[in-house]
């Protein structure tokens, strides 16, 4: 049985989540493909892909063909959607055969980037795509009245980009996209245990150690872990003690760069909105929010109330398959 299906898609830098109408989020897998060197082949897309980084012969290579929110590699991404389309198609129980998709997109990518977007997802057998700004899909996906008349602030952190956007009646009023999210906190974590330990560790151990006695900006009662890497004095491998409060020094100042991305997005907001920002407060979103002690940094720092969506990894992949009601409704308005 074929279909004329409509599907919302995620495209995020970290994972790739698929959304039905029918059936809510039908997919969720890491951006990421492993891919053979000499033939160019792809051998393996998401978390069998994730499983091999770092731990593949020379030929084969495991890559994120997205970087910060947009295409690095646009063969690869086309490869991969085209795979995750396919994955989609078996667990959906029919074949898509040229489906709508909505896709989302960072508030602060440009035109070219936009269009590299669209391009990979019709060449993966899309019949059309729309294409919708990142934050607005998750606030749809996080459950708020983005077609009414009142500020709804939200901040996405996800895995390449940190998007903080007011949304009012349907659009954005003002947002602020920065490159810095889930991603470089890995890199924060990777980099201070290179300098201080002279210990090399690899993506997945960093988003662990992240996961497990991450900490934003607050006091807390001190964790420690125990991790493994390579010594880079002898070559060996070597295992030391993380404690909680020296990993949550190695991300301050990034988590600062997204704390001041916020105030500059409440700074330029009308102040018709402001009341409505003091009652409804601001949303987390995204793998971001997860961090420990983020809500509570947060709200202290910028004297409003925070929440965390009640999906956080999901949200903007429900955002983007609600929001075809929403495309709908637009374009009979414009008729």
């Amino acid at each position: 049985m074929f279909s004329n299906l409509e599907i919302g898609i995620d495209l995020g830098t970290a994972n790739i989540l698929v959304y039905s109408k029918q059936k809510g989020i039908v997919l969720n897998e890491p951006s990421v493909v492993a891919i053979d060197t000499e033939t160019k082949q792809v051998l393996a897309v998401g978390t069998e892909a994730k499983q091999m980084i770092g731990k593949t012969p020379g030929k084969i290579v495991a890559i994120r063909p997205l970087k910060d929110g947009v295409i690095a590699d646009y063969d690869v991404t086309t490869e991969m959607l085209k795979a995750i389309m396919k994955k989609a198609s078996k667990l959906l129980g029919f074949a898509i055969r040229k489906p709508s998709v909505v896709v989302c997109t960072p508030s602060g990518s440009t035109s070219v980037e936009r269009r590299a977007i669209s391009d990979s997802v019709k060449n993966a057998g899309a019949k059309e795509v729309h294409l919708i700004e990142e934050p607005v899909a998750a606030a749809i996906g996080s459950g708020l009245p983005v077609d009414e008349p009142t500020a709804n602030v939200i901040v996405d952190i996800g895995g390449g980009t940190t998007e903080v956007a007011i949304i009012s009646f349907g659009g954005v009023v003002t947002a602020n996209s920065i490159r810095i999210a889930g991603d470089r906190l890995d890199d924060d974590i990777i980099q201070h245990i290179r300098k201080t330990y002279n210990v090399l560790i690899g993506e997945r151990t960093a988003e662990q150690i992240k996961m497990e006695i991450g900490y934003a900006l607050i006091e807390h009662e001190q964790q420690t872990m125990e991790i493994r890497g390579r010594d880079l004095v002898t070559g060996l491998p070597k295992t030391i003690t993380l404690h909680s409060y020296e990993i949550r020094d190695c991300m301050k100042e990034s988590l600062l760069h997204i704390l001041e991305a916020i105030r500059a997005t409440l700074e330029d907001c009308p102040p018709e909105l402001s009341g409505d920002i003091v009652d409804r407060g601001v949303i987390l979103t995204g793998g971001g929010a997860l961090l420990k002690g983020m809500e509570e940094w947060i709200s202290e720092e910028i004297f409003v109330p925070v929440h965390v969506s009640s999906n956080p990894l999901e949200s903007v992949a429900i955002g983007t398959g609600k929001a075809l009601q929403y495309i709908h409704k637009l374009q009979k308005a414009a008729k």
